[in-house]
């Protein structure tokens, strides 16, 4: 299975092309591999449970019980031989992998997602150098950290449907970007003026962008259902750990060697993780992966006929076609879909708040209670606590109303999440009330500690169940653009976020307190979004249904 593992990595497919087929070969091109007897018929008709109507192509599963699809499978079947897995425990198919090699995966992106998610973080504490340097003020040097996260929001608006196109796939859009984030962290570090900066952080923050959105589909492609929720817990914990992370060692670099040891860091971190992914990483999407079998049955049996469900479907698209499914439908499901509108609107308000805080925190531990810039960073550990925890007591909830019903047959609805979401809301601005009313000259720094920890287990509690709501609500062919929406439009506002947080916290500070009405205003904001995962939870089925990308429950 390792060996697999790296034969699907991006090391074993470019060794396979360039040795012509004889390194890292596929069990097809062994000698004595019996192909299957329905690839070797030139004239196939597929059965009733996997048809292709002759004038559409369109491909019908056992499973669809729409109308138009069983009046696709009553008509006269074209000569087309649909590739499918050599049964339900073909160990090709990713969901097959063993355990082992699961967690080895998901760990691999959680690695991934973290590598490059420093990169938005590390920036700020360099921020005053910055403003120095190059002569600007604190909005200004502020810019390049937005433009990161804006850029990593626009991204996944190209990357995530081409992830979801036969021809690409994940692995090489994985690589490829994170080799261009690499190489982009060297004129960064060594970057003479504002305005360059700020462009290169903005390409940087796109070429992150793929881990950022398309990680959890990645996670879907390799667990089923009921352990879906625990891998993307495991796989969101470097998403936010990265942020979270970013100040410390951010802290420690620029006392250390200045602004600019910070993306010498990122450089070695990202170069550093290429090289480990380039020979470890698989390709898991299962189109992709039928698609290539499809290629090595034709080359063997000489059956032009033999083809896979991507195929079929890129054969059909005309270039228009392509342009609409790659570039307007992340747009359309932003958009149009209420179900993801609403989570859209809520986690860009988590991410907002916590952009926002890579200033207030400074504020508070530096301006209020005198701390150094490393132990300020220190800080920020808070947030990772808090996100333990909480994973913790997530894992264990979900597992016992999530999967063990699952796994027992009993059926689950996505609205399953939405208790905890809840909880989520309400822990969320209890945090930042408290991180605002301790944040006192005479008062012990442990609290803004305990309310940014707080905040932490409420704000990964919403984005996991609001993550795993969407996972669960839309069909597995649409995930990716469903994530690529969300994370564009919390990138987008959270970005901003940042440019205003000194004035908002300033303008509002009063003698005793410098962030106390500005932390208020926010928790305020999360008092009224409690509202949404309470609607989730009463009328989600109803939300549910409207959609024409929804999951059939």
């Amino acid at each position: 299975m390792w060996y697999q593992f790296v034969r699907d990595s991006f090391f074993g497919r470019s060794t396979y092309h360039l040795s012509k087929h004889k390194f890292f070969s596929y069990r097809e091109e062994a000698s004595d591999y019996e192909v299957d007897k329905k690839y070797l018929v030139q004239e196939y008709a597929p059965s009733k449970a996997s048809a292709t109507n002759e004038a559409t192509g369109k491909v019908c599963d056992s499973s669809d019980s729409s109308i138009a699809c069983e009046k696709d499978a009553s008509t006269p079947q074209s000569s087309v031989i649909l590739v499918t897995w050599d049964g339900d425990d073909d160990p090709e198919n990713p969901r097959n992998w063993p355990v082992k090699q699961k967690a080895f995966f998901v760990v691999q992106i959680a690695f991934l997602t973290m590598s490059v998610y420093l990169a938005s973080a590390i920036y700020t504490p360099g921020v005053d150098q910055i403003m120095e340097d190059f002569h600007v003020g604190s909005v200004v040097a502020t810019l390049p950290l937005t433009l990161f996260v804006i850029g990593y929001g626009i991204g996944p608006m190209w990357f995530s449907p081409m992830s979801e196109n036969s021809r690409f796939g994940r692995t090489s859009i994985y690589i490829t970007t994170l080799f261009l984030f690499f190489i982009l962290q060297i004129p960064t570090a060594l970057v003479k003026n504002i305005a360059g900066l700020c462009i290169l952080r903005f390409l940087s923050g796109i070429f992150a962008s793929p881990a950022l959105a398309t990680g959890g589909a990645s996670v879907s492609d390799v667990l089923q259902l009921p352990w879906m929720p625990v891998g993307l817990a495991t796989w969101s914990m470097g998403a936010v750990a990265g942020p979270s992370l970013g100040p410390l060692i951010g802290s420690a670099l620029i006392v250390a060697g200045g602004w600019r040891w910070t993306f010498w860091f990122m450089a070695i971190l990202s170069g550093s993780a290429f090289i480990v992914l380039t020979f470890t990483f698989p390709e898991s999407y299962e189109k992709t992966l039928l698609a290539r079998k499809a290629k090595r049955l034709r080359a063997i049996t000489q059956n032009s006929n033999i083809k896979s469900e991507g195929e079929i479907e890129n054969e059909q698209l005309t270039t228009r076609q392509v342009l609409v499914d790659t570039l307007w439908r992340p747009i359309e499901i932003t958009l149009l879909e209420p179900v993801v509108l609403a989570v859209n609107l809520y986690i860009s308000l988590v991410y907002a708040i916590m952009y926002l805080w890579f200033e207030a925190f400074p504020m508070v531990f530096i301006q209020v209670f005198h701390f150094k810039l490393v132990p300020m960073g220190t800080a920020f550990v808070s947030i990772i606590i808090g996100i333990i925890l909480a994973a913790i007591i997530y894992v264990f909830i979900i597992y016992h109303q999530f999967t063990k019903k699952l796994l027992a047959g009993t059926m689950v609805s996505p609205e399953v999440f939405m208790p905890i979401a809840i909880v989520g809301s309400v822990l969320m601005p209890i945090g930042i009330f408290i991180f605002g009313w301790t944040a006192a000259p005479d008062l012990h720094w442990m609290g803004p500690i305990i309310g940014a920890a707080t905040f932490a287990m409420g704000a990964f509690f919403i984005f996991q169940t609001l993550f795993n709501f969407l996972g669960a609500s839309f069909a597995p062919e649409y995930i990716a653009s469903v994530f690529a929406s969300n994370d564009f439009a919390r990138s987008t506002i959270a970005g901003v976020f940042p440019l205003f947080a000194r004035p908002l916290f300033l303008n509002l500070k009063t003698k005793r307190f410098l962030v106390g009405w500005g932390s208020s205003v926010l928790g305020f904001i999360c008092v009224v979004m409690i509202a949404i995962p309470v609607t989730f939870l009463l009328i989600g089925p109803k939300l549910r249904a409207r959609s024409k990308y929804a999951a059939k429950w």
